[in-house]
């Protein structure tokens, strides 16, 4: 599954749902969670049932939020339901957190939000259910005390990718808050670094960051050109007999090989993306 750009959209603005699968992101969560007051919760779980049919239309992943809350079996249910491809789960702590959802054939993005949840990572990226980790910035911040700034949240969003990449799963995020998008230089850089780390993709709350999300995650034309390269000598390497070889002052080996696979790979998955619409 591809996610390099996942858009939050408030299940229950209809304005916003409208038009959330021309943004060009490779998946949209329906929010029910904070970005969505407590006297309408009833009516955004209600919306699901015509809102993910209509957001899924282009062929975008449909992603709910749920709520971490006694509303989460009615919220997941409801996700069921209406056909979407799988729920955010919010203040996933351990394994348990995953096994209290109804059963069902869906996906799970676990969203990590404490302290207690970080260092059990790993536990809940094992869990067959999770697809992909991500960790709220803003919630873990808070839970520790901190003030959710890059050198803050840099160390905890890496520790969370390297356990989700030790379980083989799909790490988002950027290694700052998602809530910072005013700086457009800043922000492609910022996805730039993320892409860098091999991170997956990232979460964004406007349109305009869907389009820096896909294109620091997809690899650029000179990067597939250099892995084709290195691919094709060391195929012709080991045709030779050879297990590693010089391209260009470069030392070619097993990992460099597999490295640049695995950018072939990604390129390889981005072709066809949907360019999404101005504002």
């Amino acid at each position: 599954m591809r996610l390099r750009s996942l858009l939050y959209v408030p299940a229950h603005v209809d304005r916003f749902v409208a038009r959330a699968h021309e943004r060009g992101a490779d998946a949209v969560i329906l929010d029910l969670e904070d970005s969505v007051p407590e006297a309408e919760k009833d009516a955004a779980r209600a919306s699901l049932a015509t809102a993910a049919p209509h957001v899924a239309q282009s062929g975008v992943t449909v992603f709910v939020r749920v709520n971490a809350t006694d509303r989460l079996e009615a919220d997941v249910r409801a996700a069921m339901a209406a056909g979407t491809d799988g729920v955010m789960l919010p203040k996933a702590v351990r394994a348990d957190s995953i096994d209290r959802l109804p059963d069902g054939d869906f996906a799970v993005i676990a969203v990590v939000e404490s302290a207690d949840g970080l260092l059990a990572a790993r536990e809940v990226a094992a869990h067959p259910r999770v697809i992909a980790l991500c960790l709220g910035g803003e919630d873990f911040a808070t839970d520790t005390g901190a003030v959710p700034d890059p050198d803050v949240l840099r160390l905890p969003k890496l520790l969370l990718h390297y356990a989700a990449k030790a379980e083989g799963k799909i790490s988002l995020g950027l290694l700052r808050s998602v809530a910072q998008f005013d700086d457009p230089a800043d922000l492609a850089a910022a996805a730039a670094e993320a892409s860098k780390f091999g991170f997956d993709g990232a979460t964004c709350i406007h349109p305009k960051v869907v389009d820096v999300l896909n294109t620091a995650f997809t690899p650029s034309a000179e990067q597939i050109a250099h892995a084709r390269r290195i691919v094709a000598a060391a195929e012709t390497a080991a045709a030779e007999g050879r297990g590693a070889l010089m391209l260009d002052g470069e030392f070619i080996d097993a990992p460099v090989v597999a490295r640049h696979r695995a950018i072939l790979a990604r390129g390889n998955a981005a072709t066809g993306t949907p360019k999404s619409t101005s504002l």
